[in-house]
């Protein structure tokens, strides 16, 4: 009951443990003295697009499919030649990319970008037919944004809300498991929240300065005051939890500050909003991160309002046109900034979101919330220049579609856990424990996918 309680309360809390109790001054040392050997370091960066993405207008075929498309989206589709062209064909079909996914495209056709197509959360592999005949374990409250974001990144229920990452984790041999292996860069964080290991957070800003106290000097009389606060004991368990918790958010903080102060700025032009800001951050740390020793590390970074309802198109910010753009510039500069600093083998993006979209469109120029949705993977390890799975048939009321009024939404065809598996075994991962950390592929005969390099 305690663990219970305890997940619990680092979960709200987005604590974690970094170096026990060692004081600021210790951590300085450490970092300093770069004690630990810089090999063998990988990373995942998971960027979660708020809302739910509509992959309908983002990877769409240039063949006859087109016509399907665009058939049934008279207002939201893309005109065919506006569409950027992924070289050769794959699943079945020709692709091509929204415009504002140029860079992208590009990185596709560099061979360092794969598609998943119709991925999602799923408990058993299922069918259309299955689903409307109702023959078929479902995830539960399908087509909820704040359900099917936690069932993508692993959520098992109320008993466990641990997520594929941070259950992954800690499956990992001792020698590549440390104290700041999962970490997230905003509230959510089911995905990298282990069964029983929390969370640290990054700050996309500034973690230096805890009102006076200055991390970056631990002499200073506030901030030893402050390391002296963090080892506070109590006898009261929720008073402890408190303490603790405490404790290892200034830990973190601390580290994440001197690891700041070592980094060095991306000479890449990366523009300056919130979801480039991020990755410029990550970039510059990454090698530093390597550089002090750390094996693997899980990056949780959320980002978008992409519940396109309404205005799904046009130039307005919110739009999926204008996100999308943004989205693809950032992390290209992501992308050429670990290039340039020696880590493009070592880190891998993955591209998540709450669920697809109807193919249908929705009054008010925009999609209504699906199941089934493309997905990417991105980064020199990735066998990219290929679209996996299998493509859904873009008819209303077809074999892929679970809507009983035709709107168009997708059975996944391919499991989010299939995703999540094949990137944590190139992590580390031990083939025996895949269904231990994701246990919902013991359903499944195929539990990984091939689009990682070992």
């Amino acid at each position: 009951m305690m663990n219970l309680k305890r997940r619990h309360f680092l979960r709200l809390s987005g604590a974690a443990p970094v170096l026990g109790m060692l004081g600021g001054a210790a951590l300085l040392g450490q970092m300093r003295n770069g004690q630990a050997a810089a090999s063998d370091y990988r990373a995942v960066i998971c960027l979660y697009l708020g809302g739910g993405n509509d992959g309908n207008n983002t990877l769409v075929p240039l063949d006859g499919a087109f016509n399907d498309y665009a058939s049934a989206r008279p207002e939201l589709a893309l005109p065919k030649d506006s569409l950027v062209q992924l070289s050769g064909s794959s699943a079945g079909h020709s692709f091509g990319l929204h415009p504002a996914l140029a860079p992208l495209a590009s990185l596709y056709n560099q061979g360092r970008l794969a598609w998943i197509a119709n991925a999602g959360p799923l408990v058993k592999p299922a069918t259309a037919r299955q689903v409307l005949e109702q023959s078929v374990q479902v995830p539960s409250f399908l087509l909820s944004h704040s359900d099917q974001a936690m069932w993508q990144q692993g959520w098992m229920g109320d008993a466990d809300g641990s997520g594929w990452a941070g259950r992954s984790l800690e499956y990992f041999p001792t020698a590549l498991r440390h104290n700041i292996n999962a970490i997230t860069m905003n509230n959510d964080r089911t995905l990298v929240l282990g069964r029983n290991s929390p969370v640290s957070f990054l700050s996309g800003g500034d973690n230096r300065y805890w009102g006076a106290a200055d991390l970056s000097q631990p002499q200073a009389p506030a901030t030893q005051a402050m390391n002296r606060m963090a080892q506070w004991q109590f006898s009261n368990q929720y008073e402890a939890e408190y303490a603790a918790t405490f404790g290892r958010s200034v830990a973190d903080s601390t580290l994440f500050t001197q690891a700041a102060l070592m980094a060095k700025t991306p000479a890449v032009d990366f523009a300056n909003n919130d979801l480039a800001n991020n990755l410029k951050k990550l970039a510059s740390l990454l090698p530093v991160f390597k550089s002090l020793g750390y094996k693997r590390q899980v990056f949780m970074v959320q980002w978008g309002s992409f519940d396109t309802h309404t205005s799904q198109r046009g130039s307005s910010a919110m739009s999926q046109d204008s996100q999308l753009d943004v989205m693809a510039k950032a992390l290209a500069a992501f992308d050429q900034a670990n290039v340039a600093s020696g880590m493009d083998q070592s880190v891998v993006t993955l591209m998540l979101t709450d669920f697809g979209r109807t193919l249908r469109q929705a009054s008010g120029g925009g999609t209504d919330h699906a199941w089934g949705n493309h997905l990417f993977a991105l980064g020199g390890p990735v066998a990219g220049g290929q679209v996996l799975g299998s493509f859904p048939s873009l008819v209303p009321g077809g074999i892929d579609d679970m809507d009983k009024d035709q709107a168009g939404r997708w059975v996944p065809s391919t499991s989010t856990d299939q995703v999540g598996a094949s990137v944590m075994q190139w992590m580390g991962l031990p083939a025996g424990d895949i269904t231990s950390a994701f246990p919902h592929l013991a359903n499944f005969s195929q539990k990984t996918l091939g689009f990682l390099r070992s």
